[in-house]
């Protein structure tokens, strides 16, 4: 019997422990350790920062579904990883043992690197967890009672666009229902070379798309920004040129911000150091999702390394997409089947991307396959049906995880017609 750990139960360890526990079989043991006791459904949090949902609406404690798979579960800190002793520290002391790992912790939030950022002793919101997303509504709701400037957006290195785009939308919806839009000049800030551009080098026509939505919204933007400090009331946003060059220094006073941070890897899992991790702390993996040098060690989701789609002027990241990270779990599980059963790693994730966002009322869908260029297939749309398409993804997501169910027959096959598929 194997023991198969998995650390993190967001939108990737989850789905890894169900796919796990389904593909492996129940001869093998499979834990889930997670800090939370709960799970939260991360791309709503945009509409949880308005208050169009509640905690409540997007989260369920995981322990009793776990349960019923027959999955173990730990709701506890993890604070050292022993890749040469198989086994995880615990905040308490207690030692788990592991035969395989797979890693999926999402990331830690790089705030520190912005002077004056975050929602903890910074000046700005954030949307990147349901708590943050918690506090944004409670200032949120302040803000509406005393409306002004509003600047939104995606700093320097910050690899997770897609929400700053959709919160800001969501926003310029909420306060045209207010009837206080006129109240509230609006400034998107992003380290993107270009409206748009998403960490990916653009997916269709998004630039010439996202460019016509702000401007609808009479919402102004500032690309290849460097925020260089946040203060109370003001933010400090250096514009750059495509060399690099600063061209203009700005001075945006506002009343609210939510700013996208930076990502980093989860502390326990970057003190192990340049054999696992990158230097920002993403564990390294190779074509199979597995470590080079711990090969019972696989990675899936945000917390892998995967570098720059390009070049920009200012620093961006690339962005990884719940299907392209459902990809990578399917990926791991069937290879960690094949060394079960004495073979080699052989299965590649297709890293295909599908996207819905939200747009207030309206919304984009994307499919970029795959998400990293070059691409056999890139193209975007907009109608209100993306908008409608995601709040049913989400109920159909959230059901899911509750009946554990990794990859639904109905859904594969769907997919399987249009083309789309996880593994190569």
């Amino acid at each position: 019997m194997a023991h198969i750990v998995v650390l993190g139960a967001s939108i990737g360890g989850l789905p890894a422990a169900y796919d796990a526990r389904d593909t492996l079989g129940s001869e093998h043991k499979v834990t889930v350790v997670n800090l939370s006791d709960h799970f939260s459904f991360v791309p709503s949090n945009p509409w949880v920062g308005v208050g169009w949902r509640t905690r409540e609406d997007v989260s369920f404690p995981l322990e009793p579904y776990l349960a019923k798979k027959g999955i173990g579960f730990v709701a506890k800190k993890c604070t050292e990883v022993k890749p040469d002793e198989n086994r995880l520290v615990l905040a308490d002391g207690e030692t788990i043992q592991y035969d395989y790992l797979i890693i999926a912790t999402g990331p830690k939030l790089a705030f520190d690197e912005v002077e004056g950022a975050g929602p903890e002793g910074g000046f700005t919101q954030s949307i990147c967890t349901v708590d943050h997303a918690e506090k944004a509504y409670e200032k949120w709701k302040a803000f509406t009672n005393e409306p002004g400037p509003i600047v939104v957006g995606a700093v320097q290195g910050a690899s997770c666009f897609g929400p700053a785009y959709e919160y800001a939308f969501i926003m310029d919806t909420e306060l045209r229902r207010r009837k206080i839009r006129d109240k509230v000049p609006m400034t998107f800030v992003t380290s993107e070379p270009y409206i748009g551009h998403l960490g990916l080098g653009g997916v269709g026509d998004s630039k010439g798309m996202l460019e016509s939505e702000l401007r609808n919204a009479h919402i102004k933007w500032i690309c290849n920004a460097k925020v260089t400090k946040v203060e109370e009331g003001k933010m400090y946003v250096a514009e750059h040129d495509q060399n690099g060059e600063v061209v203009k220094e700005h001075e945006l006073p506002f009343n609210y911000s939510m700013l996208l941070p930076a990502f980093k890897g989860v502390d326990a899992v970057a003190a192990v150091g340049e054999d696992l991790v990158n230097p920002r702390g993403f564990v390294k993996v190779n074509d199979y999702q597995q470590n080079p040098k711990w090969k019972n060690i696989y990675s899936v989701g945000v917390c892998i390394a995967i570098p720059p789609v390009e070049v920009t002027p200012v620093a961006t990241g690339t962005p990884k997409t719940g299907y392209m990270i459902e990809s990578m779990v399917t990926a791991a599980v069937h290879n960690i089947q094949n060394e079960l059963a004495g073979n080699e790693p052989e299965r590649k994730a297709t890293w295909n991307a599908i996207c819905l966002a939200d747009l207030g009322d309206t919304g984009v869908a994307f499919v970029a396959m795959p998400q990293i260029p070059p691409r056999n297939v890139s193209w975007m749309k907009k109608g209100k049906w993306v908008h409608m398409a995601k709040v049913a993804f989400e109920k159909y997501f959230i059901s899911r995880m509750k009946k554990g169910s990794s990859d639904p027959l109905f859904e594969k096959y769907i997919l399987k017609a249009l083309g789309i598929q996880k593994l190569k």
